[in-house]
């Protein structure tokens, strides 16, 4: 089956390749870096998403037609059926599976052209809420809802906009807690999604898996199956190996590197289990802290990254939007972000400083590009 890298910048373009592959008529499509793999792939493929994560070497992920309808089957089984808008990039799989739950229930998105701003996704949103009795959904990131709730505080059209939906999905990382209270009290119904391109998105809500999915903690590691896992990764066999693994009745899990645990039947998402530094010969989790942090007021869009240290080997800092942690005392912030870390990790895990930026350096899916912004703060040293 060929593989059609596809390089169109307009949605619609790709809705219509798209429309045309899921009825099993068109060749799969390429989507993001695909350049030097092979063009061939097996029977029944629908999309190769190529993802880099927040770190490390892209991966090209070959996603099938059955796992996409079979994901956008369950999200319609969870949340409800209706109109989606489209926010995100269709070459991140959260955009793509807007454009696959629209086609799976007939019905045509909204979709938000150029820039994502507050304005734009108000008026698209309140343009979709005149279309009376049909629900509406939507999909975003945490830095895009962040966006619309500061401009919420004095754009009555912004709230009104969030208001509308049935559901707003976010997910690409993890939501602060802050972050989420604000929604609610702006009036916004937000169920938070985890998964990633390996699982055709976002395939547990609210910490409860969809239907047909299964979840585990194997070693402390998340580990996930079901019906919406990919095949695996185009042309990297040993890879696909290693990261989809069966066990001995044949049920195929992915193996997510995150570190989680499963409390009441719900999961909960500790952070990478690979974005750990050691100081002081200490281990410490980085999304830990971050997590952490994000809970001190105007620190709910900090990013927490390692540098070297001289005294104890690597050490974490607090990045943080100059404009959001100026709202209070920078030395406070973070004097409250070290208490609070010492208080639930201990204090050898305490933030060493805070650096504030004008503006925190993201990948194309808008989650925090955590190699570009170590780097910059490395180089201050």
């Amino acid at each position: 089956m060929n593989l059609e890298p596809v390089t169109a910048d307009d949605p619609r373009d790709i809705l219509r390749a798209l429309r045309v592959t899921l009825n099993g008529a068109g060749p799969a499509l390429g989507l993001g870096l695909v350049g030097g793999l092979p063009g061939e792939v097996r029977e029944g493929t629908a999309a190769v998403v190529t993802t880099s994560g927040s770190t490390g070497m892209p991966k090209s992920v070959v996603l099938s037609r059955d796992a996409l309808i079979a994901s956008a089957r369950a999200t319609a089984d969870r949340i409800g059926d209706g109109a989606w808008l489209l926010a995100l990039p269709t070459s991140y799989v959260a955009g793509l599976q807007v454009l696959v739950r629209s086609i799976v229930s007939d019905r045509e998105p909204a979709i938000l052209s150029g820039s994502f701003t507050p304005q734009a996704f108000a008026d698209a949103a309140l343009m979709m809420s005149s279309s009376a009795g049909v629900p509406t959904f939507t999909s975003l990131v945490p830095a895009q809802l962040s966006k619309l709730l500061d401009a919420a505080e004095h754009d009555a059209a912004v709230v009104t906009a969030l208001r509308s939906f049935e559901r707003i999905l976010v997910g690409g990382q993890a939501l602060a807690a802050a972050t989420l209270e604000r929604a609610e009290a702006a009036g916004a119904r937000i169920t938070r999604t985890y998964g990633s391109t390996e699982t055709s998105g976002g395939c547990v809500y609210d910490g409860v898996p969809l239907r047909g999915v299964s979840m585990r903690i194997q070693g402390g590691e998340v580990q996930l199956a079901g019906p919406t896992l990919a095949d695996g990764y185009l042309g990297v066999p040993e890879l696909t190996d290693a990261v989809f693994v069966r066990d001995p009745d044949g049920t195929r899990w992915y193996r997510t590197g995150d570190a989680g645990i499963i409390d009441d039947d719900r999961l909960r998402v500790r952070g990478r289990i690979d974005n750990v530094i050691v100081s002081g010969g200490v281990n410490i989790s980085l999304d830990r802290v971050e997590q952490i942090v994000r809970g001190v007021p105007g620190l709910a869009g900090a990013v927490v990254v390692g540098v070297p240290d001289v005294r104890w080997g690597e050490a974490s800092v607090i990045v943080a939007v100059r404009g959001e942690a100026l709202r209070r005392s920078e030395s406070v912030q973070l004097e409250e972000a070290r208490a609070a870390v010492a208080a639930e990790v201990g204090s050898h895990a305490r933030p060493s400083r805070m650096v504030l930026v004008d503006d925190l350096a993201v990948l194309p899916s808008g989650k925090p590009d955590r190699e570009a912004i170590g780097r910059a703060v490395a180089a201050l040293h």
